[in-house]
């Protein structure tokens, strides 16, 4: 069962996280270079497969269950960067894009608002590349690793 979770959650993680972390960093040069199809595409990107990375920590805590590793060091560091990673991505990447869809600042405006999308985006990137090393890794895992 641990095999199955386990591979369950990796694959979630690779199709849901996946595709929010590259639309999402597309969308402020997407800002910039006017395209209101491709910002409405990206945004529905992100807003969709950001609803189906619910499913990530869903199959992280059972398969970490299953492991029996519920309390070590690394999965707890881990599950606060996911909660952050989280609360960056609905606190501030989607309503940034909806902000930039539902109005279009004028000069500096928009740059602002454009590039402070692209920080939060990539501190949102940053910290799931943080968890997927940690989840190889495992810092003082018995396995070896």
């Amino acid at each position: 069962m641990t095999k199955v979770l386990l591979s369950l959650h990796v694959l979630v993680a690779i199709l849901a996280v996946g595709p929010v972390a590259v639309a999402a960093s597309m969308f402020p040069p997407a800002v910039r270079a006017g395209d209101e199809h491709k910002l409405r595409l990206l945004h529905r990107i992100c807003r969709v497969y950001a609803g189906i990375g619910i499913a990530v920590p869903v199959f992280g805590f059972a398969t970490a269950s299953f492991m029996g590793v519920l309390g070590d060091t690394w999965l707890l560091v881990s599950i606060a960067l996911t909660a952050v990673a989280a609360a960056v991505l609905v606190l501030q990447v989607l309503p940034g894009q909806e902000k930039l869809l539902a109005v279009a600042p004028e000069g500096t405006t928009l740059t602002r608002v454009s590039t402070r999308l692209a920080m939060f985006t990539g501190v949102f990137n940053l910290l799931w590349a943080t968890v997927t090393v940690l989840m190889i890794v495992r810092p003082g895992s018995t396995t070896g690793a």
